[in-house]
């Protein structure tokens, strides 16, 4: 296959799964923000210097983990 057939299927793909497609896209974005961040974290020092970055990165991660165990479970159930 080519190049443009493959992107054709991904863009159709796509527009047959909108809401599919802006989590998986949303969750890779978050995983990307998530090693930045908690690379800066870890490059920062302590968690006593810097409580607000620390407890930052711990919600950001719990919040992406509560989505795919809990809700996206709970929808795809219901569909």
């Amino acid at each position: 296959m080519s190049l443009r057939t493959d992107l054709a299927e991904l863009v159709t793909d796509l527009r047959a799964h909108p809401v599919a497609a802006t989590v998986e896209f949303g969750s890779l974005l978050v995983c990307g923000v998530l090693f930045v961040w908690t690379t800066v974290a870890l490059s920062s020092g302590p968690p006593a210097e810097h409580g607000w970055l620390w407890l930052a990165t711990i919600v950001l991660g719990a919040a992406f983990v509560l989505l795919w165990t809990v809700v996206i479970p709970l929808v795809d159930g219901h569909a």
